[in-house]
């Protein structure tokens, strides 16, 4: 079966930090772009970022660049969300994609997502 599980998630004070895993299973990574998507309660889910198939370029939406970070380790079939200076905006649950190709900071033609895991950024 193949799927996406992402881990990590939790409470954080502002200005925090946290480091969001996505594990694929019964695919390669390697294939696909990947993107990471978040909904905060009320809202429509948004792109944050994509990352290139090749992994050559990434692309982040304005209101995470210099913050977020992803990183791929294809070895381990493994994709990493570094969130820096969180703050409470940032709360949402967030989902990892593998998708087709990129389109700025969106991840489109997506196949394959994860069940999301929460971010909480309060004080």
């Amino acid at each position: 079966q193949s799927q996406l599980v992402e881990s990590g998630g939790g409470l954080v004070q502002p200005g925090g930090s946290l480091r969001l895993s996505c594990a694929a299973s019964g695919f390669s990574l390697g294939n696909y772009a990947i993107g990471w998507f978040r909904q905060a309660p009320g809202k429509e889910r948004e792109g944050v970022l994509c990352m290139s198939r090749s992994g050559g370029s990434t692309n982040y939406a304005d209101s995470v660049k210099g913050r977020f970070t992803i990183s791929r380790d294809n070895a381990k079939n493994m994709v990493y969300l570094q969130m820096n200076s969180l703050k409470p905006e940032d709360t949402a649950v967030y989902y990892c994609a593998a998708g087709g190709f990129c389109s700025g900071f969106v991840c489109y033609a997506q196949k394959y997502w994860g069940q999301g895991t929460q971010v909480t950024v309060s004080s």
